[in-house]
């Protein structure tokens, strides 16, 4: 098989190091995306000795850990902390609390004193807006728009996405993240569109690794033996 190239950078989404590990030979994926949902799943118990640990595997990659808080002070304390791991760390910042106060102000004090941020959890275009304009120039950040859960929601993300990289695209300093990727066909999109980064589920990017190039013809063999094979293993039959 080629050897896979993308114009945008592919992060792997997950909190388990060793998948995390066996994702990063792939020579595409060049970053790390972590939130508390994914932390739940790979069972973390102390996330600063995950993240220590993290940051220790993957020295010289893009690796984004999220403020756990909703107040200003907490927030600002955990995400220096946070900063502090590596020098290629983003702290994931919601763009909004759990009450819906918007977390702008952090956004703009961290940035002035130099933290990358990754502003996390967008899903409109206003979101978006607050988030570059609040990002101070000069500090490397992350805007993510959570493309997949408004696709979820039954909405066209694709306006949302042009959008957001029109807001995006005159700030050297800043890059969009197509985030909640679903399907493999999205990193094609986000090349399409001119989006920086997509973040993808190591399962996603299995499927990547194992489908590229595939033909039309191709599925429908793989698809018509794979019913073969799983009628061959039920034991099912129609005819006595």
């Amino acid at each position: 098989m080629a050897k896979l190239t993308f114009n945008t950078k592919i992060y792997s989404d997950g909190a388990d190091l060793e998948d995390m590990k066996a994702i990063n030979k792939n020579d595409f994926v060049t970053g790390f995306t972590t939130n508390p949902s994914l932390l739940k799943k790979a069972g973390v118990t102390d996330y600063l000795t995950f993240a220590k640990e993290a940051v220790a595997t993957f020295p010289d990659e893009a690796i984004s850990f999220e403020v756990f808080s909703n107040d200003y002070d907490t927030m600002l304390k955990e995400a220096k902390m946070l900063h502090n791991l590596g020098p290629h760390v983003y702290v994931k910042i919601p763009i909004r609390t759990t009450s819906g106060e918007p977390t702008t102000d952090l956004i703009h004090d961290l940035t002035a004193d130099g933290v990358q941020v990754n502003v996390t959890a967008i899903a409109t275009v206003d979101q978006v807006k607050e988030s570059v304009d609040a990002i101070v120039p000069g500090t490397p950040s992350i805007v993510s728009i959570f493309v997949g859960r408004v696709a979820d929601a039954g909405i066209d993300p694709i306006p949302f996405v042009e959008q957001s990289v029109a807001l995006t695209k005159d700030r050297s300093d800043v890059e969009l993240l197509w985030a909640s990727t679903r399907e493999v066909y999205s990193i094609t999109q986000a090349e399409q569109y001119g989006v920086d980064i997509i973040t993808v589920p190591p399962t996603i990017i299995d499927k990547l690794v194992a489908k590229a190039g595939q033909t039309g013809d191709d599925i429908t063999m793989n698809t018509v033996k794979g019913f073969a094979a799983d009628i061959e293993a039920t034991g099912l039959k129609i005819l006595g």
